[in-house]
């Protein structure tokens, strides 16, 4: 079950970090002309969101059943100097929490925001900040192991 939950959150994430990008990249391509907010610019961002939401349960649920995490968190004290433990269990996880929470502001604000300029304006902030918080904690040196 471990294997599978992990290979689904790494898909996912791959998912999520092009859906991001692309919101982020709408986001300021729309911020900087005249075009109007559409329904195809509102489900660019409400597919990011649901990406992100995914990648995060399935994240949530291997703190639950992954061996490091389980050994980690039976000697919080040790896992805490360790470097590579502290950003497995503590820093990942909180950092992409908080990304999935810009998203999801990010998507209501978009939503409420009046004007067009603005609406893209919102995204482009909020799903960038996402996008960098994610990035900023990727293990890439497990990237493009699949």
């Amino acid at each position: 079950m471990y294997s599978l939950i992990l290979t689904l959150h790494h898909y996912v994430a791959f998912i999520a970090l092009i859906l991001l990008a692309w919101a982020t990249l709408n986001g300021i391509l729309g911020s900087n002309s005249e075009k109007a907010f559409e329904d195809k610019h509102r489900k660019i961002n409400s597919f990011a969101l649901i990406a992100t939401h995914s990648m995060l349960l399935l994240g949530l649920i291997l703190l639950v059943v992954s061996p490091v995490a389980q050994h980690a968190f039976s000697d919080m004290g040790s896992a805490m100097k360790d470097s590579a433990a502290r950003k497995a269990i503590i820093e990942h996880p909180f950092t992409n929490i908080i990304a999935v929470v810009l998203a999801t502001i990010g998507n209501a604000k978009s939503k409420k925001a009046l004007g067009n300029g603005r609406k893209f304006k919102v995204s482009f902030i909020f799903y960038g900040l996402a996008l960098v918080l994610i990035l900023s904690r990727l293990p890439f040196d497990k990237l493009f192991s699949f």
